[in-house]
């Protein structure tokens, strides 16, 4: 599937399932309301069901205690009430867990929910699997298996809230989960919708962040529909290495990526994140250090460094503390 293409489709495509009803997850607001005149209800109760969907995490019309029982009965025969299925959880020792979703059609995608301090953030999946290749991500060699839809993503949140400590509550979300992103826009985009409505989750913009290895049409359309941050996966200072280690970059090299996100409309002073995961002898060198920094000193940028996670197979290997330490130093002289 061509991403610039996908990007461009404005109405999600239906996914074949093993369930004959459509997954209520899936429908906005509008669309609800509409579904309701159908079935002879007034629309008002549309906002009573988004509000035990996205509020109170119903798993179930049973569970919707304020609805007649004649209307649950009519949802739950024309929707279903799908969510994600943990099928594995795994905790580490700071409080990160892991989450292993069972899709409804045995697909499994990751979320992770990561504390640090008083911020609770979920990483979220966009796709089962992915397309774009890159030489250093586990997810690349699974390729593309689909795209999920929007209720299957809204359906990660609801999950992750379920293995929370009692103390916590989920503040930041980030869409750096399996997947591309802005590959799926048309689903990411009634995902986002849903999650920052008030009739929704009611999540503020500012607590999201969008991560693209570099999209251009999808960076511009989605910083133009929404007011969320924006994380360039950016990997490397020269189009002969990022061809090589993120292929997208044949497509979208370097130079026009840079100038692209010169010209996107940011918005509240907001910052682009590049992130950088650092590769030992590909990609950290003082030279890469010197010219990240020249390339991004006109922008209103910080950088994220990430030490390589190696996995099976994997032909790279983490760049050495101080190597990561001395590269993070050029950064701040700026030079």
């Amino acid at each position: 599937m061509d991403p610039a293409t996908e990007n461009q489709r404005d109405t999600p495509a239906p996914y074949p399932s093993r369930a004959a009803r459509p997954d209520i997850r899936d429908l906005a607001l509008d669309e609800l309301e509409s579904a309701l005149r159908d079935l002879g209800e007034r629309p008002y109760r549309a906002r009573q069901i988004m509000a035990w969907l996205w509020k109170r995490g119903a798993d179930s019309f049973a569970a919707m205690l304020d609805l007649p029982l004649a209307l649950r009965e009519a949802l739950a025969d024309r929707f279903a009430l799908g969510a994600p299925n943990p099928a594995f959880v795994a905790r580490a020792a700071d409080g990160t867990r892991k989450l292993l979703l069972a899709l409804g059609d045995g697909e499994r995608i990751e979320s992770v929910i990561i504390p640090a301090g008083d911020r609770v953030t979920l990483c979220v999946s966009s796709q089962a699997g992915c397309a774009m290749g890159c030489e250093f991500c586990a997810t690349a060699r699974m390729g593309l298996r689909r795209n999920l839809s929007a209720g299957e993503i809204l359906g990660q949140i609801i999950a992750a809230r379920r293995f929370l400590d009692p103390e916590e509550a989920l503040t930041n979300y980030v869409f750096m989960g399996m997947g591309e992103p802005l590959a799926n826009y048309p689903r990411l985009a009634r995902a986002l919708t849903a999650m920052t409505a008030e009739w929704g989750m009611g999540i503020s913009p500012r607590r999201i962040t969008v991560s693209t290895v570099g999209l251009i049409p999808g960076m511009e359309r989605l910083l133009a529909d929404f007011d969320v941050n924006l994380a360039v996966s950016l990997h490397a200072t020269t189009d002969e290495v990022r061809d090589r280690i993120a292929p997208i970059n044949r497509r979208f090299p370097l130079a026009d990526l840079i100038a692209a996100c010169a010209n996107l409309p940011l918005k509240r002073r907001r910052r682009i994140t590049f992130e950088y995961v650092m590769l030992d002898g590909v990609n950290d060198s003082d030279a890469d250090a010197r010219r990240l920094a020249r390339m991004l000193a006109a922008l209103r940028a910080k950088v994220n460094l990430i030490i390589f996670n190696p996995f099976a197979g994997a032909p790279f290997q983490p760049s050495p503390r101080a190597r990561v330490e001395g590269f993070q130093a050029i950064l701040h002289q700026g030079n």
